[in-house]
Protein backbone atom coordinates (compact mmCIF):
# COMPACT_ATOMS: atom_id res chain seq x y z
CA UNK A 1 0.00 0.00 0.00
CA UNK A 2 1.35 3.45 -0.91
CA UNK A 3 2.30 5.97 1.79
CA UNK A 4 -0.50 8.25 0.62
CA UNK A 5 -3.14 5.53 1.03
CA UNK A 6 -1.71 4.56 4.41
CA UNK A 7 -1.88 8.17 5.61
CA UNK A 8 -5.43 8.54 4.25
CA UNK A 9 -6.55 5.34 6.01
CA UNK A 10 -4.95 6.49 9.24
CA UNK A 11 -6.65 9.89 8.98
CA UNK A 12 -10.03 8.25 8.33
CA UNK A 13 -9.50 5.92 11.28
CA UNK A 14 -8.63 8.86 13.52
CA UNK A 15 -11.75 10.77 12.40
CA UNK A 16 -13.94 7.76 13.19
CA UNK A 17 -12.30 7.42 16.63
CA UNK A 18 -12.92 11.11 17.34
CA UNK A 19 -16.58 10.77 16.29
CA UNK A 20 -16.91 7.66 18.48
CA UNK A 21 -15.38 9.48 21.45
CA UNK A 22 -17.63 12.53 21.03
CA UNK A 23 -20.75 10.39 20.56
CA UNK A 24 -20.19 8.32 23.67
CA UNK A 25 -19.05 11.35 25.66
CA UNK A 26 -22.38 12.95 24.76
CA UNK A 27 -24.25 9.79 25.82
CA UNK A 28 -22.24 9.78 29.06
CA UNK A 29 -23.36 13.35 29.82
CA UNK A 30 -26.95 12.46 28.90
CA UNK A 31 -26.83 9.49 31.30
CA UNK A 32 -25.59 11.68 34.16
CA UNK A 33 -28.36 14.24 33.59
CA UNK A 34 -30.95 11.47 33.11
CA UNK A 35 -29.87 9.84 36.37
CA UNK A 36 -30.24 13.18 38.15
CA UNK A 37 -33.67 13.78 36.57
CA UNK A 38 -34.94 10.36 37.65
CA UNK A 39 -33.58 10.77 41.19
CA UNK A 40 -35.24 14.18 41.42
CA UNK A 41 -38.58 12.55 40.54
CA UNK A 42 -38.02 9.98 43.28
CA UNK A 43 -36.57 12.20 45.91
CA UNK A 44 -37.23 15.93 45.58
CA UNK A 45 -40.48 15.98 47.54
CA UNK A 46 -39.00 13.69 50.16
CA UNK A 47 -35.92 15.92 50.34
CA UNK A 48 -38.07 19.00 50.89
CA UNK A 49 -39.92 17.22 53.72
CA UNK A 50 -36.62 16.17 55.31
CA UNK A 51 -35.03 19.60 55.12
CA UNK A 52 -38.02 21.56 56.41
CA UNK A 53 -38.05 22.47 60.13
CA UNK A 54 -34.59 21.01 60.85
CA UNK A 55 -33.07 22.63 63.94
CA UNK A 56 -30.49 20.04 65.08
CA UNK A 57 -27.17 20.88 63.33
CA UNK A 58 -25.95 17.25 63.32
CA UNK A 59 -29.21 16.07 61.79
CA UNK A 60 -29.02 18.95 59.31
CA UNK A 61 -25.56 17.79 58.22
CA UNK A 62 -26.75 14.24 57.53
CA UNK A 63 -29.96 15.47 55.91
CA UNK A 64 -27.77 17.43 53.50
CA UNK A 65 -25.82 14.26 52.65
CA UNK A 66 -28.90 12.05 52.33
CA UNK A 67 -31.11 14.49 50.44
CA UNK A 68 -28.35 15.37 47.98
CA UNK A 69 -27.49 11.69 47.46
CA UNK A 70 -31.16 11.10 46.60
CA UNK A 71 -31.47 13.91 44.06
CA UNK A 72 -27.77 13.82 43.00
CA UNK A 73 -27.57 17.60 42.89
CA UNK A 74 -26.23 19.92 45.57
CA UNK A 75 -27.81 22.77 43.57
CA UNK A 76 -31.27 21.25 44.16
CA UNK A 77 -30.65 20.86 47.90
CA UNK A 78 -29.18 24.36 48.14
CA UNK A 79 -32.12 25.88 46.26
CA UNK A 80 -34.57 24.22 48.65
CA UNK A 81 -32.59 25.56 51.61
CA UNK A 82 -32.41 29.05 50.09
CA UNK A 83 -36.18 29.03 49.60
CA UNK A 84 -36.75 28.06 53.23
CA UNK A 85 -34.31 30.69 54.50
CA UNK A 86 -35.84 33.32 52.23
CA UNK A 87 -39.32 32.40 53.46
CA UNK A 88 -38.26 32.79 57.09
CA UNK A 89 -38.78 29.08 57.82
CA UNK A 90 -35.09 28.38 58.46
CA UNK A 91 -32.24 30.48 59.84
CA UNK A 92 -28.89 30.80 58.08
CA UNK A 93 -27.21 29.02 61.01
CA UNK A 94 -29.53 26.03 60.56
CA UNK A 95 -29.02 26.11 56.78
CA UNK A 96 -25.20 25.94 56.90
CA UNK A 97 -24.90 22.33 58.20
CA UNK A 98 -27.26 21.20 55.42
CA UNK A 99 -25.06 23.00 52.88
CA UNK A 100 -22.01 21.19 54.30
CA UNK A 101 -23.79 17.86 53.92
CA UNK A 102 -24.92 18.74 50.39
CA UNK A 103 -21.29 19.42 49.49
CA UNK A 104 -20.45 15.84 50.44
CA UNK A 105 -23.59 14.17 49.07
CA UNK A 106 -23.03 15.54 45.56
CA UNK A 107 -19.92 13.36 45.16
CA UNK A 108 -22.04 10.17 45.07
CA UNK A 109 -22.49 10.61 41.31
CA UNK A 110 -18.85 10.18 40.32
CA UNK A 111 -18.49 7.29 42.79
CA UNK A 112 -21.40 5.52 41.08
CA UNK A 113 -19.80 6.22 37.70
CA UNK A 114 -16.60 4.42 38.76
CA UNK A 115 -18.57 1.18 39.31
CA UNK A 116 -18.86 0.78 35.53
CA UNK A 117 -15.26 -0.50 35.56
CA UNK A 118 -15.74 -3.10 38.30
CA UNK A 119 -15.09 -6.04 35.98
CA UNK A 120 -11.67 -4.65 34.95
CA UNK A 121 -9.47 -4.63 38.02
CA UNK A 122 -6.78 -2.06 37.15
CA UNK A 123 -9.21 0.37 35.49
CA UNK A 124 -11.57 0.07 38.45
CA UNK A 125 -8.74 0.73 40.91
CA UNK A 126 -7.81 3.96 39.12
CA UNK A 127 -11.44 5.02 38.55
CA UNK A 128 -12.59 4.34 42.10
CA UNK A 129 -9.68 6.21 43.68
CA UNK A 130 -10.28 9.17 41.33
CA UNK A 131 -13.92 9.31 42.44
CA UNK A 132 -13.61 8.84 46.22
CA UNK A 133 -10.80 11.38 46.65
CA UNK A 134 -13.63 13.92 46.31
CA UNK A 135 -15.49 12.15 49.11
CA UNK A 136 -12.53 12.24 51.48
CA UNK A 137 -11.78 15.91 50.88
CA UNK A 138 -15.40 16.76 51.74
CA UNK A 139 -15.48 14.37 54.71
CA UNK A 140 -12.26 15.73 56.22
CA UNK A 141 -13.44 19.32 55.67
CA UNK A 142 -16.67 18.53 57.53
CA UNK A 143 -14.80 16.84 60.40
CA UNK A 144 -12.76 19.99 61.01
CA UNK A 145 -15.14 22.78 60.02
CA UNK A 146 -18.47 21.47 61.36
CA UNK A 147 -17.41 21.59 65.06
CA UNK A 148 -15.69 24.95 64.45
CA UNK A 149 -18.87 26.32 62.88
CA UNK A 150 -20.95 25.16 65.85
CA UNK A 151 -18.55 26.80 68.31
CA UNK A 152 -18.03 30.12 66.50
CA UNK A 153 -20.63 30.44 63.68
CA UNK A 154 -17.76 31.84 61.57
CA UNK A 155 -19.45 30.80 58.30
CA UNK A 156 -22.71 32.49 59.27
CA UNK A 157 -20.92 35.66 60.40
CA UNK A 158 -18.90 35.85 57.20
CA UNK A 159 -21.95 35.16 55.04
CA UNK A 160 -24.01 37.89 56.73
CA UNK A 161 -21.09 40.33 56.44
CA UNK A 162 -20.82 39.51 52.75
CA UNK A 163 -24.56 39.94 52.25
CA UNK A 164 -24.36 43.41 53.84
CA UNK A 165 -21.58 44.58 51.51
CA UNK A 166 -23.19 43.00 48.46
CA UNK A 167 -26.27 45.14 49.19
CA UNK A 168 -24.16 48.24 49.91
CA UNK A 169 -22.29 47.84 46.62
CA UNK A 170 -25.55 47.28 44.75
CA UNK A 171 -24.47 43.92 43.35
CA UNK A 172 -27.71 42.06 44.07
CA UNK A 173 -29.60 41.71 40.82
CA UNK A 174 -26.56 42.77 38.82
CA UNK A 175 -24.98 39.38 38.22
CA UNK A 176 -25.14 37.23 35.14
CA UNK A 177 -26.01 33.62 34.67
CA UNK A 178 -23.02 31.39 34.07
CA UNK A 179 -23.13 29.59 30.72
CA UNK A 180 -24.63 26.12 30.82
CA UNK A 181 -23.57 24.66 27.49
CA UNK A 182 -23.59 21.01 28.58
CA UNK A 183 -27.11 21.23 29.95
CA UNK A 184 -28.29 22.95 26.78
CA UNK A 185 -27.00 20.22 24.46
CA UNK A 186 -28.13 17.27 26.63
CA UNK A 187 -31.60 18.52 27.61
CA UNK A 188 -33.28 17.57 24.28
CA UNK A 189 -32.06 13.96 24.58
CA UNK A 190 -33.08 13.76 28.25
CA UNK A 191 -36.52 15.21 27.46
CA UNK A 192 -36.94 12.73 24.58
CA UNK A 193 -36.08 9.76 26.82
CA UNK A 194 -38.41 11.04 29.54
CA UNK A 195 -41.22 11.27 26.98
CA UNK A 196 -40.34 7.85 25.56
CA UNK A 197 -40.54 6.17 28.98
CA UNK A 198 -43.66 7.99 30.10
CA UNK A 199 -41.57 9.79 32.76
CA UNK A 200 -41.48 6.70 34.97
CA UNK A 201 -38.67 7.40 37.50
CA UNK A 202 -37.62 3.76 37.98
CA UNK A 203 -37.45 3.14 34.22
CA UNK A 204 -35.47 6.34 33.66
CA UNK A 205 -33.03 5.35 36.42
CA UNK A 206 -32.45 1.89 34.89
CA UNK A 207 -32.04 3.43 31.44
CA UNK A 208 -29.55 5.98 32.76
CA UNK A 209 -27.37 3.21 34.24
CA UNK A 210 -27.50 1.18 31.00
CA UNK A 211 -26.43 4.22 28.95
CA UNK A 212 -23.81 5.15 31.55
CA UNK A 213 -22.14 1.72 31.58
CA UNK A 214 -22.20 1.44 27.79
CA UNK A 215 -20.88 4.96 27.25
CA UNK A 216 -18.15 4.68 29.88
CA UNK A 217 -16.79 1.42 28.45
CA UNK A 218 -16.66 2.93 24.97
CA UNK A 219 -15.08 6.18 26.21
CA UNK A 220 -12.26 4.28 27.93
CA UNK A 221 -11.75 2.23 24.76
CA UNK A 222 -11.68 5.35 22.57
CA UNK A 223 -9.36 7.16 24.97
CA UNK A 224 -6.94 4.27 24.85
CA UNK A 225 -6.89 4.28 21.05
CA UNK A 226 -6.98 8.01 20.43
CA UNK A 227 -5.79 9.95 23.45
CA UNK A 228 -3.37 7.95 25.56
CA UNK A 229 -0.43 8.06 23.14
CA UNK A 230 -1.19 11.38 21.47
CA UNK A 231 -2.53 13.60 24.26
CA UNK A 232 -0.76 12.28 27.35
CA UNK A 233 1.99 14.84 26.91
CA UNK A 234 -0.60 17.65 26.60
CA UNK A 235 -2.31 16.62 29.84
CA UNK A 236 0.99 16.24 31.70
CA UNK A 237 2.75 19.33 30.33
CA UNK A 238 -0.12 21.77 29.81
CA UNK A 239 -3.48 21.19 31.51
CA UNK A 240 -2.27 19.19 34.52
CA UNK A 241 1.38 20.29 34.59
CA UNK A 242 1.06 21.40 38.22
CA UNK A 243 -1.54 21.51 40.95
CA UNK A 244 -2.56 25.12 40.32
CA UNK A 245 -3.28 24.48 36.62
CA UNK A 246 -5.30 21.37 37.48
CA UNK A 247 -7.23 23.47 40.03
CA UNK A 248 -8.03 26.09 37.37
CA UNK A 249 -9.14 23.41 34.86
CA UNK A 250 -11.57 22.00 37.45
CA UNK A 251 -12.87 25.47 38.33
CA UNK A 252 -13.39 26.64 34.71
CA UNK A 253 -15.00 23.39 33.56
CA UNK A 254 -17.40 23.45 36.50
CA UNK A 255 -18.34 27.05 35.78
CA UNK A 256 -19.14 26.00 32.21
CA UNK A 257 -21.06 22.86 33.21
CA UNK A 258 -22.72 24.37 36.32
CA UNK A 259 -22.29 20.99 38.01
CA UNK A 260 -19.36 19.59 39.98
CA UNK A 261 -21.03 16.16 39.67
CA UNK A 262 -20.56 16.26 35.90
CA UNK A 263 -17.00 17.64 35.89
CA UNK A 264 -15.74 15.25 38.57
CA UNK A 265 -17.48 12.37 36.77
CA UNK A 266 -15.79 13.36 33.50
CA UNK A 267 -12.39 12.73 35.04
CA UNK A 268 -13.26 9.15 36.07
CA UNK A 269 -12.86 7.56 32.60
CA UNK A 270 -9.60 9.49 32.10
CA UNK A 271 -8.30 8.05 35.34
CA UNK A 272 -9.55 4.58 34.37
CA UNK A 273 -7.69 4.83 31.06
CA UNK A 274 -4.49 5.75 32.90
CA UNK A 275 -4.38 9.27 31.45
CA UNK A 276 -4.27 11.06 34.81
CA UNK A 277 -2.87 10.21 38.23
CA UNK A 278 -4.57 10.65 41.60
CA UNK A 279 -2.13 13.47 42.48
CA UNK A 280 -3.24 15.36 39.35
CA UNK A 281 -6.93 14.71 39.97
CA UNK A 282 -6.98 15.94 43.59
CA UNK A 283 -6.43 19.68 42.84
CA UNK A 284 -8.81 19.38 39.86
CA UNK A 285 -11.47 18.18 42.32
CA UNK A 286 -10.77 21.16 44.60
CA UNK A 287 -11.24 23.51 41.64
CA UNK A 288 -14.55 21.81 40.80
CA UNK A 289 -15.72 22.34 44.40
CA UNK A 290 -15.01 26.07 44.18
CA UNK A 291 -16.45 26.32 40.67
CA UNK A 292 -19.84 25.01 41.73
CA UNK A 293 -20.08 27.63 44.50
CA UNK A 294 -19.17 30.50 42.15
CA UNK A 295 -21.99 29.39 39.85
CA UNK A 296 -24.35 29.50 42.83
CA UNK A 297 -23.10 32.97 43.79
CA UNK A 298 -23.70 34.31 40.27
CA UNK A 299 -27.18 32.81 40.31
CA UNK A 300 -27.91 34.21 43.79
CA UNK A 301 -26.90 37.72 42.69
CA UNK A 302 -29.42 37.51 39.85
CA UNK A 303 -32.25 36.46 42.17
CA UNK A 304 -32.02 39.69 44.21
CA UNK A 305 -32.62 37.46 47.26
CA UNK A 306 -30.27 38.41 50.15
CA UNK A 307 -30.84 35.00 51.75
CA UNK A 308 -29.65 33.29 48.58
CA UNK A 309 -26.51 35.45 48.61
CA UNK A 310 -25.88 34.58 52.27
CA UNK A 311 -26.14 30.82 51.75
CA UNK A 312 -24.08 30.92 48.54
CA UNK A 313 -21.18 32.77 50.18
CA UNK A 314 -21.29 30.45 53.21
CA UNK A 315 -20.93 27.54 50.78
CA UNK A 316 -17.96 29.23 49.09
CA UNK A 317 -16.16 29.93 52.38
CA UNK A 318 -16.67 26.33 53.53
CA UNK A 319 -14.89 25.04 50.41
CA UNK A 320 -12.14 27.65 50.54
CA UNK A 321 -11.41 26.82 54.20
CA UNK A 322 -11.33 23.12 53.34
CA UNK A 323 -8.82 23.79 50.56
CA UNK A 324 -6.62 25.95 52.81
CA UNK A 325 -6.47 23.08 55.34
CA UNK A 326 -6.28 19.96 53.17
CA UNK A 327 -4.39 20.97 50.02
CA UNK A 328 -1.12 21.45 51.97
CA UNK A 329 -1.96 18.22 53.86
CA UNK A 330 -3.00 16.33 50.72
CA UNK A 331 -1.21 13.19 51.89
CA UNK A 332 -4.09 12.66 54.36
CA UNK A 333 -7.02 12.50 51.86
CA UNK A 334 -4.81 10.76 49.29
CA UNK A 335 -3.66 8.19 51.86
CA UNK A 336 -7.24 7.44 52.94
CA UNK A 337 -8.28 7.19 49.30
CA UNK A 338 -5.55 4.67 48.50
CA UNK A 339 -6.36 2.60 51.61
CA UNK A 340 -10.09 2.36 50.82
CA UNK A 341 -9.32 1.66 47.15
CA UNK A 342 -7.07 -1.27 48.09
CA UNK A 343 -9.91 -2.73 50.18
CA UNK A 344 -12.40 -2.15 47.36
CA UNK A 345 -10.30 -4.06 44.85
CA UNK A 346 -10.04 -7.11 47.15
CA UNK A 347 -13.80 -7.66 47.25
CA UNK A 348 -16.31 -6.00 44.91
CA UNK A 349 -18.89 -5.95 47.71
CA UNK A 350 -16.82 -3.29 49.51
CA UNK A 351 -17.36 -0.40 47.04
CA UNK A 352 -21.10 -1.11 46.99
CA UNK A 353 -21.16 -1.24 50.79
CA UNK A 354 -19.12 1.99 50.91
CA UNK A 355 -21.65 3.87 48.76
CA UNK A 356 -24.65 2.45 50.63
CA UNK A 357 -23.21 3.19 54.09
CA UNK A 358 -21.65 6.62 53.52
CA UNK A 359 -24.38 8.20 51.42
CA UNK A 360 -27.58 6.47 52.50
CA UNK A 361 -27.60 4.09 55.49
CA UNK A 362 -25.52 6.06 58.05
CA UNK A 363 -27.20 9.43 57.24
CA UNK A 364 -30.66 7.84 57.44
CA UNK A 365 -29.88 6.16 60.80
CA UNK A 366 -28.62 9.46 62.26
CA UNK A 367 -31.70 11.32 60.97
CA UNK A 368 -34.10 8.77 62.46
CA UNK A 369 -32.27 8.57 65.80
CA UNK A 370 -31.62 12.24 66.51
CA UNK A 371 -34.30 14.19 64.70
Amino acid sequence: MSPQKTAANQAAKTILQVIQLLLFLYLFLVSINLMGASMKMFGKGFAETLINNTANPLVGLFIGIFATSLVQSSSTTTSIVVGLVGGGVMTVSNAIPIIMGANMGTSVTNTLVSLANMNRSEEFKRSFSASIVHDFFNLLSVLVLFPLQQLTNFLGAFAEWTEHYVEVWGLVGGGAHAPNFLKTITTPAVDFLKHLTGELPWLLLILSFVILFLALQQIVSALRALVIKRAEAMFDKILFKNGFRAFLVGLVLTLAAQSSSITTSLIVPMAGAGLLTLHQIFPYTLGANVGTTITAILASLVTSNPSAVTVAFAHLLFNVCGIVIWWPLSRVPLGLTNWVTEKATVNKIYPLAYIALVFFIIPLIVILLFR
